[in-house]
């Protein structure tokens, strides 16, 4: 007798990212209780399995659920705000005054919600969020049924969400209790950066995240401007501090590490650190390029995350995977540095690694969740197809996925956001951020001289 089972997806190809590089066609991918019981040949699931719903995917080729490995989901309310400025300017002039204006419990989850739909469409199933107010923004990306990294932010500095150090601390602590029970929400320490982080703070954190078994998620070496001021307030730069601080170490995920020299990647590497490679956001910026081909050559654990729509504007991970690609090739001289398989590895398994959930999600593999993500090979701009791996990065966009799954349920069909059998009502996301636009738009038109 056939097993029953919750849902088997039929697929014209199956691209598990585990083992690296590997396509499987014509082959079915069978959920049972959110995880994958299966993967095999249509044929022999058709007699081996009775699934409470078939999936016919006969043009698609199914990935593991794209992690995007660094976001400020609520900054989507900021996007195109302070277009064309570099870091500083960009945070002093524009991002710091209307945070301080407009920051609020309400305005991170209404942020954030809208930023939920914007990556699950783009095939994220899981987001690396930090920013203030987390446990708001935890609650946005449940609402759609998407899954997270939460960071516990810490700064020195007070905002409407706490007043010091201490107090963002004990606040993220307290919401993590809140969701210890969640499936989908896990958590990491987010020190800010090193230049807005004491080293005492610094030490509660290295000692919190041994205890906790939390990674560290921060900004490092994004500028060379940052690097110049360290040398000159600590004498060393950011990571050699970070380094005697004790917190160069499995559970580091430095975000952006753009400018780097070959000690600093032998350091990274050899202490099993990631890093989450920001590219749109970097060159938006010009804050300059990651030595991706580099870090990958060294070994270290290389994800993708789009950054916030404030600075990269869009929420797009499988944009930011392909320019990661091309740019690790350009930047080496090597037309082989970064390729495909790399690549995807790069936007599923390794940012799932940086955020201590590879052996929950990240890879098409029999026990873990089913968190996956189909595409429509069958549209002009992917036609015709020879190398379905090169086709996922160098030809989809966005636009291609078509339905997405978190835990086995759908949260995309045909395009659409959907959570818990019913359609998303993303008409009243939109209404949400329609008033902030008109707060904000008031804001800073009263700004201009």
């Amino acid at each position: 007798m056939p097993t029953p089972i919750d849902r088997l997806l039929e697929c014209h190809w199956v691209v598990p990212v585990e083992p690296a590089g590997v396509v499987l066609e014509d082959h079915a991918i069978a959920i049972e209780g959110g995880r994958i019981r299966d993967v095999l040949p249509i044929d022999a699931a058709r007699t081996r399995y009775a699934a409470d719903e078939v999936v016919r995917l006969p043009h698609h080729a199914v990935t593991p659920g794209l992690v995007n490995a660094h976001t400020h989901a609520a900054m989507t309310l900021l996007r195109g705000v302070g277009d064309d400025l570099p870091l500083m300017r960009w945070l002093q002039e524009r991002i710091w005054p209307l945070e301080g204006e407009f920051v609020s419990e309400r305005f991170v989850y209404d942020g954030t919600r809208l930023a939920a739909h914007e990556m699950l469409r783009a095939g994220v199933t899981c987001c690396s969020d930090m920013y203030f107010f987390p446990e708001a923004a935890a609650a946005a990306l449940r609402t759609v049924g998407m899954r997270c990294a939460t960071g516990i932010i810490v700064i020195e500095f007070p905002s409407a969400y706490a007043t010091d150090a201490d107090d963002y601390l004990r606040k993220g602590l307290a919401m993590r209790d809140r969701f210890k029970d969640d499936p989908l929400v896990s958590f990491t320490l987010a020190p800010h950066a090193p230049y807005t982080v004491s080293d005492e703070t610094f030490a509660r954190v290295a000692t919190l995240a041994e205890e906790l078994d939390l990674p560290i998620h921060m900004h490092v070496h994004e500028t060379a401007d940052e690097i110049d001021k360290s040398l000159g307030q600590h004498g060393v730069r950011p990571l050699t501090r970070l380094e005697r601080l004790n917190l160069v170490t499995e559970r580091l995920v430095a975000v952006h590490a753009v400018h780097l020299d070959d000690a600093e990647i032998a350091l990274l590497a050899q202490r099993g650190a990631s890093v989450a490679h920001c590219p749109a956001s970097n060159l938006k910026l010009a804050s300059g390029i990651a030595p991706v081909a580099a870090l990958a050559a060294a070994g270290v654990n290389v994800a993708i995350g789009t950054d916030g729509a404030a600075s990269n504007n869009r929420l797009d991970l499988l944009e930011d995977m392909r320019l990661a690609a091309l740019l690790a090739k350009g930047t080496s001289g090597d037309p082989a540095a970064l390729p495909a398989a790399a690549a995807l590895a790069c936007a599923t398994l390794n940012g799932a690694r940086a955020l201590g959930l590879d052996h929950a999600i990240g890879s098409i593999v029999v026990g873990k969740q089913a968190d996956l993500c189909a595409f429509d090979l069958s549209q002009v701009e992917t036609q015709p197809v020879f190398d379905t791996l090169s086709h996922l990065v160098y030809a989809c966009s966005r636009e291609h996925v078509t339905d997405v799954w978190v835990a086995g349920e759908p949260v995309v069909q045909m395009r659409q956001a959907v959570h818990r059998g019913r359609d998303l009502d993303l008409p009243e996301a939109m209404r949400a951020m329609g008033a902030w636009q008109n707060q904000i738009r008031q804001f800073l038109d009263a700004q201009r001289p």
